[in-house]
């Protein structure tokens, strides 16, 4: 079985949800205190072995390219001032993945967007990873899903259990206990955004999958949806009528990034943990008169 070298980042939306502020700044480059959405998601990958990063980019998201590039002019301005501890943060960045970048000319869809990055990733298992989902936990959520695909070898899905009267507002497995701890599950199928008494179960799709390479043929036979997009949904319905599909329950506390009021919570939890920040920050919070 082959090792999970590559990661496609899907950042070709348009990041309506935060409007004005992405009109001309990509919705993955707003800060979480004081690093782009994007970059905690990369740092995942990073530690969980990911060696290869493909961004799927569309028209703006210049930004992106900038950010993770070297910045000659910024590194010598830090050098000659003697800031060293920022030189040091800001060429990490740089140094820390071997990124490449594919266009999305029209943001076709979640598939649509794995589909673009099919030369870059070739024949070999890869991850996909969304931004809008920052996962903190001890070890990396994409580190456990690898673990777990290397044990089972077959396309692996990150799900956590939301309250049935959330449910409506993600994609829901119908799975079965693969093991003991309740954590693995063997998908027999998905369904996207159903009716809270509809749907198969509460463990609701999150933004990490482990995927096989078959998986593009699928998404390049799926047809278009209502709303003109391909969806990955669809693509691994279908795939999951030739090979075993796998949820996991990840360790973790998730924080949704792609909506305004899980973006403030995570951006003070955050801060909270920080050691430069957190203690006067926690003293701020606690002197609100709420």
């Amino acid at each position: 079985m082959r090792r999970i070298r590559k990661a496609v980042f899907p950042a070709a939306g348009l990041g309506t949800r935060f409007l004005p502020a992405t009109k001309a700044q990509p919705k993955e480059m707003l800060p979480l205190v004081d690093k782009p959405i994007i970059q905690y998601v990369i740092e995942e990958a990073v530690a969980s072995g990911l060696t290869n990063i493909i961004i799927v980019t569309g028209r703006g998201k210049n930004a992106i390219e900038d950010h993770f590039d070297v910045s000659y002019e910024l590194e010598q301005l830090l050098q000659e001032r003697g800031k060293t501890d920022l030189l040091e943060q800001v060429r990490a960045i740089s140094n820390m993945i071997n990124v490449s970048y594919v266009r999305q000319g029209e943001t076709l869809g979640l598939g649509h967007a794995v589909l673009m990055a099919k030369d870059l990733v070739g024949d070999e298992p890869f991850a996909v990873m969304l931004g809008d989902d920052i996962i903190d936990s001890a070890v990396p959520c994409m580190k456990q899903m690898t673990e777990v695909f290397e044990r089972h070898g077959g396309p692996v899905i990150a799900v956590q259990r939301v309250p049935r009267q959330e449910i409506s507002a993600y994609g829901v497995i119908d799975g079965i206990p693969e093991d003991a701890g309740d954590r693995v599950f063997r998908i027999r199928d998905m369904v996207e955004k159903p009716k809270a008494d509809e749907a198969p179960s509460d463990l609701a799709i999150i933004g990490r999958y482990i995927l096989t390479p078959d998986i593009f043929e699928a998404l390049e036979r799926t047809p278009r949806d209502a709303g003109g997009e391909i969806q990955l949904t669809n693509g691994l319905r279908a795939l999951k009528e030739r090979r075993a599909l796998y949820g996991y329950r990840f360790e973790g506390r998730r924080h949704d990034a792609g909506n305004k009021l899980g973006f403030l919570k995570a951006t003070v939890e955050f801060a909270l943990q920080r050691e430069d920040l957190g203690a006067p920050f926690r003293d701020y919070l606690r002197g609100l008169k709420l």
